[in-house]
């Protein structure tokens, strides 16, 4: 190699990394991090709600099915289906909405957490992709906070 092509490859390694902290910087920009824990709550906690809505009638009865369901198909080791179907269907209807808000976060977001991994060790072992999107939408909220776009924000600065 003769130095004038080092010299080429040493300007087109420059222009690329220029290229490429525009980009990022452009994409920082448009997704700070406050956006990006909003929509992660904001998915994260419609999953949850729409699944606590499966398991009530009218505005908060919980349906015969869902007792069903839990002393049929969830059947929990050492938690009664009947205890368990009220604290599930309360669960996930409180941390979800406290999620939409972003009040409560970190704790809302543990408690979700909770849910899934005992979901996954004794409900649906098989649905570990699943159950791993789900937590990588609640770890970074239980480690960052619900990010500037939140009541835990404007309460408790």
């Amino acid at each position: 190699m003769n130095s004038q092509s080092l010299t080429l490859d040493a300007t087109a390694a420059a222009s690329i990394f220029r290229l490429r902290k525009s980009v990022t910087d452009i994409f920082a920009r448009l997704l700070p991090p406050s956006l990006l824990l909003l929509v992660q709550r904001m998915g994260i906690g419609a999953i949850f709600f729409l699944s606590a809505r499966t398991k009530v009638e009218g505005l908060f009865t919980i349906s015969d099915s869902t007792y069903e369901l839990f002393r049929s198909e969830y059947a929990l080791p050492l938690v009664p289906p009947e205890i368990a179907a009220v604290m599930a269907t309360m669960c996930e209807h409180l941390f979800s909405v406290l999620l939409f808000l972003g009040l409560f976060t970190r704790l809302s977001a543990l408690g979700l957490l909770g849910m899934t991994l005992v979901i996954e060790i004794f409900v649906y072992p098989d649905a570990w992709p699943t159950h791993l999107s789900w937590a990588g939408l609640l770890l970074p909220l239980v480690a960052a906070g619900p990010g500037r776009w939140s009541l835990d924000k404007l309460l408790f600065r």
